[in-house]
Parts: structure tokens; C-alpha cells; sequence
């Protein structure tokens, strides 16, 4: 019994990280692509009877939160709106399932393993809930995209109300797993995630933090300076933690240019 439950959990940990994943988008023919609003949320997958992190771990949700889910797989973000990430965190990914759930909602974008192309997947789930009804449901608005300065338009137009970027996604194809050219990443700058393997100090006031030493996992060390409140830097996240960074580019030393903090990373 104890060998089987390890089995299933090994698999359904092993489909998570199988998901679709985008590569980045670099000036390919996206003509007649659906676009969306990239979701700065916890990405979560539903096997059918639960649902999990991208990395297979369960997330512990109010009953009514998953009311009416299908039998079928689901994948979606976990949000409540623009530049609210570290209280989503918080709610999503704490032990206990607190009646903040009722801020979360649950942004659907594929339905994995589903037979047809990328709007027959979509309308399949959209018919189920139409007959079953859920508050907490939501879809993720597809535009089919013209050319690339519509792209470019969509993305400025998101950008200027606080939105991360755009996903733009081959309707055409049958669903796949992985990372793939069929999926794409539009941002104004690069993001990226490292350790915290020490904290650099302020000479003159030794209480106060002036950068964190940040390990990426190529194993390239930089000092992390940018993008602190100053609150932040009286308390600053801790040795051993993961952090979220944006970037423009690397050096000739490949560590990451012009480096903000964006957030603690607790794990998924």
C-alpha cells in the first residue's frame, strides 16, 4: 500500500513539472497566435481530484473552492489581481486554508491532455462549467493576434496597468508537454530566481542591508542592490531564501544587468 501511494505521488509530481512551459519570444511569426495577459500568480494544475504547484506539491484550498471541478485536468493561475503576488503567496501556499481563499480565483488557460486544438481544449472546459457553475472560475482572455505590432500594442497596453507580459500560443497544435517554440513569453524585461548566500552591510550604519549576495544556479555570484524599500533593508529576507529578480541583459561576465529585487520566492 505505502509503495503505491509513493508511485502515484512520484507520477503526478513527474506530470506537474511536465507542463506546458513558454520559451521566449523572439521576433517569430505569431500571426493568427491567441495572446493573454501573462498572470503574475501561483500557477496550479488539477489532476481531477486535487489541486498542485507546478512542482506537484497539493495546495490546500477552502471545500467550496473547488466546487464543481471536473474529472478532467485543469491548468490556470491562482490570482487575485495586478502586483498582488506576495499576499496571493501567502494565501495560496500556507498549510492551512484560510477564508482568504474567497479573494483567489482560478484563471484557466489549457486543459491538459484534452483531444482537439487549443479552443476545442478551451471550450470543453468553458461548456462544463457553464452547466456547473463555479464563483471562483475564470478564463484567461485569448486575442487572436494580427501581426507583431499588434503584439507589441497589447504588451505597452498591459506594461502601462501594472501587468508582468503576454503569453501568445499556437492555436493550431494539439497539446503538448514541456517547453516549446509553440509557446512564448512577451516581457519588457527578463526575470529570473537565485539564493541568498549573504548579506552585504551598510559601513556606516551596520543594521541597515545594502545588497544581498545572490547564487544563481550556473553557479555565477552577484551582489543583488536595487529595488529595495528602505523598510526592506532594515529587514531583509534571509540567508537561504530564494528571490525573484528582473533583469535586462547579462554582462560580459554573464551576470545579470541592471538587477531588481522583486519578491521573496517561497517554495511551490
Amino acid at each position: 500500500m505505502k509503495k503505491s501511494l509513493l508511485l502515484f505521488f512520484f507520477f503526478i509530481s513527474c506530470f506537474a513539472n511536465n507542463l506546458q512551459k513558454p520559451m521566449t519570444y523572439n521576433k517569430q511569426n505569431i500571426k493568427g497566435w491567441y495572446m493573454s495577459e501573462k498572470l503574475d500568480g501561483i500557477r496550479a494544475y488539477w489532476n481531477g481530484k486535487q489541486l498542485l504547484t507546478k512542482n506537484g506539491n497539493k495546495i490546500n484550498t477552502k471545500k467550496e473552492f473547488t466546487k464543481n471541478f471536473p474529472s478532467f485536468e485543469l491548468d490556470g493561475e491562482l490570482w487575485t489581481k495586478r502586483g498582488d503576488f506576495e499576499n496571493i503567496q501567502s494565501i495560496v501556499l500556507d498549510d492551512i486554508a484560510s477564508n482568504k481563499w474567497s479573494e483567489i480565483t482560478y484563471n484557466i488557460f489549457e486543459v491538459p491532455n484534452a483531444k482537439g486544438d487549443f479552443q476545442t481544449r478551451l471550450n470543453k472546459v468553458k461548456n462544463w462549467f457553464k452547466n456547473k457553475p463555479n464563483k471562483y472560475i475564470k478564463f484567461v482572455p485569448q486575442i487572436k493576434c494580427k501581426d507583431k505590432k499588434h503584439l507589441q500594442e497589447f504588451l505597452e497596453k498591459l506594461v502601462s496597468k501594472n501587468a508582468e507580459g503576454v503569453i501568445i500560443k499556437n492555436p493550431h497544435k494539439h497539446y503538448f508537454q514541456g517547453r516549446s517554440q509553440d509557446i512564448l513569453k512577451v516581457k519588457k524585461f527578463f526575470d529570473m530566481e537565485g539564493k541568498i548566500i549573504d548579506i552585504n552591510y551598510d559601513k556606516k550604519d551596520k543594521n541597515r542591508m545594502k545588497s544581498l549576495v545572490i547564487k544563481l544556479q550556473n553557479n555565477i555570484v552577484f551582489n543583488l542592490g536595487g529595488g529595495f524599500t528602505n523598510k526592506q533593508r532594515y529587514n531583509p529576507p534571509k540567508i537561504g531564501e530564494i528571490v525573484t529578480f528582473k533583469y535586462y541583459g547579462f554582462t560580459k561576465y554573464n551576470k545579470p544587468k541592471f538587477a531588481s529585487f522583486l519578491r521573496v520566492r517561497k517554495k511551490e
